[in-house]
């Protein structure tokens, strides 16, 4: 069911505004299968009239009809400052697909598009088309996309560019700005109407609770914690985590200045508008943390209606207190995976801590290296491990190897069923930057094979796909820095 919530306070009517000559870009059947829309030989809607519709430019096909399409208002902490009312100032949310929203980003002006043209342009578009459909092959819960369409008509951003609309899909766009914008307006009916819409819908576990506000608050800081902690353990920065960004189910959304960790860098800024570096790699559990925090502030009112306030700020501070342990669970789990460790041992965090130092000093391939890391052979000697070659201070990386071998040692399992097992957790294909700034430069010219040859790609990045080898390289150390920013 998509998202509506009575009043046009909340839900104000938005009806997309059209591009000319609109062309298709990028289609996933994938998140088409996910939305039930049948698709042709073409590997493209067998309905033709998605083309328009996805566009923007009618709201019907021969089966589906969008009546009311809308734009929602929040509210939101913008880099940590209280940025008052925002909302969707270039989505439009068309209505429901086989129980997923269906929006449009860029389809034009809505009310709460302040200063803005509510478009976007190709590069921001391609961009989060392709790694949403790559974190949902990761198995990172995301928002899917599933199309870029693309127009001539141009578009002011640094330089003139051209327009195209994305179109995404979730089980729900709410964010926590949500929350935080009817706790600004001190709008208690509105907040219940906002938690009780998202229990029914989404959890339905809370219902049999007996504080389901509570429990509501504890599950979206659960899923947060594991969906940040999966981040980390991909190498993937998003660059942007204001409260407006953070969804209330734990999917990563609103795509714009992200990347993922070519030499790693422990406090590698992937947004050039993010100067204090806030959002750097290291920090995105802590401000996912603190976006929780803001979710409890906006949440005090639905549970001091039981309660005074004194208490309902202490059950939410303990429920808070909650995401750190989590999250250091999952982070462990995780990281334990991909080095090879089925069991748990009281060292294997401070051999975690160890090598991830010994990275960064040395700024080392990320996913190449954890991927190489399972063809270690326990038997062999240090010295033939190739790896080694790539890190500056050779004595502590030889230490390091052989505390790992001997913790590998301890399993118990052979090294052709470990491989097999860090292969399917260790990708050897991600969206690397340069990768997607290659395939934006062809589309700009209208050849769009890049961008669909790369969705196929990552569509399964555990893979060897022998044939792609050169999509798995870092990227050339003479290659010019891709910088992405907020208008990305």
């Amino acid at each position: 069911m998509a998202f509506t919530l009575s009043g046009d306070d909340v839900c104000q009517t938005a009806l997309p505004t059209s591009i000319p000559n609109p062309y298709w870009v990028a289609f996933s059947p994938s998140s088409a299968k996910l939305a039930g829309i049948t698709i042709g030989k073409n590997k493209l809607p067998e309905d033709q009239a998605w083309l328009a519709v996805l566009s923007g430019n009618q709201l019907n096909t021969s089966e589906h009809h969008f009546l009311n399409p809308i734009a929602t208002v929040y509210s939101g902490h913008q880099f940590g400052v209280w940025a008052g009312q925002l909302g969707d100032g270039r989505a439009i949310l068309l209505g429901d697909l086989a129980g997923q929203e269906l929006q449009l980003k860029g389809a034009g002006k809505t009310r709460f598009s302040r200063m803005g043209d509510g478009r976007a342009v190709l590069r921001s578009s391609i961009r989060e088309f392709l790694c949403s459909e790559a974190m949902h092959a990761l198995g990172v819960p995301t928002t899917r996309a599933l199309s870029v369409i693309g127009s001539d008509l141009p578009i002011r951003r640094e330089t003139i560019e051209t327009a195209a609309v994305c179109a995404r899909l979730a089980p729900s766009f709410i964010r926590v700005g949500h929350f935080e914008h009817f706790a600004a307006l001190q709008d208690r009916n509105r907040l219940k109407e906002l938690a009780d819409y998202l229990i029914a819908s989404h959890y339905p576990e809370c219902l049999k609770s007996a504080a389901p506000y509570l429990d509501l608050f504890r599950s979206i800081c659960e899923r947060n914690a594991k969906l940040v902690a999966q981040w980390q353990a991909f190498g993937f920065c998003h660059g942007v985590l204001n409260s407006d960004n953070i969804s209330v189910l734990g999917l990563t959304m609103d795509y714009g200045p992200f990347g993922f960790l070519d030499q790693f860098q422990i406090d590698h800024i992937c947004n050039h508008s993010d100067q204090g570096g806030r959002y750097a790699y290291h920090r995105q559990p802590q401000i996912m943390h603190w976006n929780m925090a803001c979710l409890a502030s906006a949440m005090i009112p639905l549970l001091s209606v039981n309660s005074n306030e004194n208490e309902a700020q202490e059950q939410l501070r303990t429920a808070l207190e909650a995401f750190p342990v989590t999250y250091a669970q999952a982070w462990q789990s995780l990281f334990r995976k991909k080095l090879g460790f089925v069991s748990s041992q009281d060292g294997d965090i401070a051999l975690i801590e160890r090598l991830l130092q010994a990275m960064h000093d040395s700024r080392i391939d990320f996913t190449n290296f954890f991927r190489s890391l399972g063809a270690i052979n326990t038997k062999t000697s240090i010295q033939q491990i190739n790896l080694r070659n790539d890190f500056i201070d050779r004595i502590a990386i030889d230490e390091w190897f052989t505390d790992y071998i001997e913790r590998l040692k301890a399993e118990s399992i052979a090294d052709s069923d470990r491989k097999e097992g860090m292969n399917r957790v260790n990708p050897k294909y991600v969206l690397r930057n340069h990768l997607a700034q290659t395939a934006i430069e062809l589309a700009q010219k209208k050849d769009f094979s890049e961008v669909n040859k790369l969705l196929m790609i990552l569509e399964s990045p555990f893979d060897e796909q022998p044939e792609h080898e050169a999509y798995s390289f870092a990227p050339p150390p003479n290659l010019p820095l891709v910088e992405v920013s907020c208008s990305s």
